[in-house]
C-alpha cells in the first residue's frame, strides 16, 4: 500500500464489503471523508467539492461510490496538486462505467481486496511461497496438510476479518444476515435497479450449490425457479450476477485460451464462484456436520478456496485466473499465468492418493498438448491439497498442502 501511494496521486480500494478496506485505509489516512454517513455529501461534492476533498494526505475517501460526483472533482485535484498520495479511495460496489471512465493513466491505482488468504488469517505456515515456486524454487513444504474436519470449519468460517475468531456456527449466523442485506438493500443500490430480494436469494443459492461447476445461466436459472409458477429467465440470471459482480460478491474464473498443438475445441464457459466459499455455505444455509457427510460436494467448496487464496498470493506478481477444458474433458482447475506470458498450471484434491494421482496425469496431459513453439513451457504444475505430506515428484509436479501455502 505505502509503494502504491508514492507511485500514484490516488489509490482506490475495492472488494466486498467487510473485507477491511475502510481499516486498510485509516491506518495510511492522514484525514478522512465518510462519505456513506456523511450527512448532505452528494450535494456537497456538485456544490463544493473541495469541502469534502481538502485535508491532511492522503485523504480517506471512504465509501466514494455512495457519492459518485466526487469522482471528476477527485480526478481533477490529482491534475491540479501534480502529488502522488492524496486520496485513498474505498468501495464495496463498483459503479456504473460511465462515472470511472475518465480516471486517466497515472491518476488512480486500483488495489483489490478479499476475505483473508489462509495464511493472512494463521491457518497456513507459508513455508511454500508462490512468487518463489513461480521462480522455480524447488517446493519443501515444512508441515503435513491438516484433518478434513478442520478445513469444513475453515471454510464455514471463511476469511472475514470480523469474524477470524468466531465459531463456524457463529460466522454463518453472521453470513446469512449478510447476504439478506446483500439480496435487500445493496443489490438495488449498484444500479438503482429494483430487484425480487427472494430471486436473488434463489441465485445465490443455486451459485452455492454450483460452486466450482460450468453451470450456465440457463442451468442456475432452472435450479433457482425450483417449483415456484412463474420460472426465473436465463436473462434475470445473468442481471442478477452482474450486480453481484458489482458488489465483488461473485467472482468467475474465465476459460484459458492457450495454444495447443493439435487442433483441439476448448469449452468457454466461466467457473462459478463466490469471492469465499463461506458464502456458498451461507446460501446454501447448511453447516459444518453436513459438509463433513457430503465430502463430494465439500471438495467443490475446498476447490473455491483454493482459488481465493491463489488469487490473493498471486495479486504481487500481477497474475491473471483462469481454467482449463477441452473438448475431450481434460480439466485443470487453475491457470495463472503472469504479465510476460509465463503460467502454472494447479490442480485441487482433498488429498486421497487415489485423487492426487488423477490429478498429476491431468497436469501432465495439459503440458503435453501446449504447443511450446508458440508459447512457453509451464514454470510450475502442482497439485494442492487439504491433506496429506507435500512432495516434489521427479518430473518437477510438486504435491502442496494448502496449509503449507503463502505469498
Amino acid at each position: 500500500m505505502s509503494e502504491t501511494l508514492q507511485a500514484s496521486p490516488a489509490v482506490l480500494l475495492d472488494g466486498p464489503r467487510a473485507s477491511g478496506k475502510t481499516w486498510t485505509g485509516k491506518r495510511f489516512a492522514r484525514s478522512e471523508a465518510l462519505l456513506d454517513t456523511l450527512p448532505g455529501a452528494r450535494l456537497a461534492a456538485s456544490v463544493d467539492p473541495a469541502g469534502l476533498l481538502d485535508g491532511a494526505v492522503p485523504r480517506l475517501l471512504d465509501e466514494w461510490q455512495q457519492v459518485p460526483g466526487i469522482w471528476n472533482p477527485m480526478r481533477r485535484a490529482c491534475d491540479d496538486r501534480a502529488q502522488m498520495g492524496q486520496f485513498i479511495l474505498t468501495g464495496s460496489a463498483n459503479p456504473p462505467d460511465e462515472i470511472t471512465r475518465h480516471s486517466g493513466a497515472g491518476r488512480v491505482a486500483r488495489v483489490r481486496m478479499r476475505p483473508m488468504s489462509l495464511f493472512e488469517s494463521g491457518e497456513s505456515d507459508g513455508s511454500v511461497s508462490l512468487a518463489e515456486m513461480l521462480n522455480g524454487t524447488p517446493c519443501r513444504p515444512e508441515s503435513p496438510g491438516g484433518a478434513i474436519s478442520d478445513m469444513v470449519d475453515l471454510v464455514c468460517r471463511g476469511g472475514w476479518p470480523r469474524i477470524a475468531s468466531a465459531t463456524p456456527a457463529a460466522a454463518q449466523r453472521h453470513l446469512r444476515n449478510y447476504l439478506d442485506d446483500i439480496s435487500r438493500a445493496d443489490i438495488a443500490s449498484v444500479d438503482d435497479v429494483k430487484r425480487d430480494p427472494v430471486g436473488v436469494r434463489r441465485v445465490l443459492a443455486s451459485l452455492g450449490r454450483n460452486v466450482s461447476t460450468k453451470a450456465s445461466y440457463a442451468t442456475i436459472a432452472n435450479d433457482a425457479s425450483g417449483d415456484r409458477e412463474v420460472p426465473v429467465h436465463p436473462r434475470t440470471v445473468k442481471s442478477y450476477m452482474q450486480a453481484l459482480e458489482r458488489l465483488f460478491v461473485v467472482e468467475d474464473l474465465p476459460a484459458w485460451q492457450p495454444h495447443l498443438r493439435s487442433r483441439i475445441a476448448l469449452r468457454t464457459t466461466p467457473t462459478r464462484h463466490l469471492v469465499c466459499p463461506s458464502l456458498a455455505v451461507a446460501a446454501l444455509r447448511t453447516n459444518s456436520a453436513r459438509l463433513r457427510a457430503d465430502l463430494e460436494f465439500f471438495g467443490l467448496l475446498f476447490e473455491s478456496l483454493v482459488v481465493r487464496d491463489l488469487r490473493i498470493y498471486s495479486q504481487l506478481e500481477g497474475c491473471q485466473l483462469s481454467h482449463y477444458r477441452d473438448e475431450y474433458g481434460l480439466e485443470v482447475d487453475v491457470i495463472l499465468e503472469r504479465a510476460d506470458g509465463e503460467w502454472a498450471a494447479f490442480e485441487v484434491k482433498l488429498g486421497s492418493d487415489d485423487g492426487v494421482a488423477e490429478a498429476v496425469e491431468s497436469l501432465r496431459s495439459l503440458r503435453d498438448r501446449v504447443d511450446t513453439a508458440k508459447m512457453s513451457s509451464p514454470v510450475r504444475l502442482a497439485v494442492i491439497t487439504a491433506t496429506g505430506i507435500g512432495v516434489e515428484l521427479r518430473d518437477g509436479i510438486a504435491v502442496i498442502p494448502i496449509t503449507t501455502l503463502g505469498p
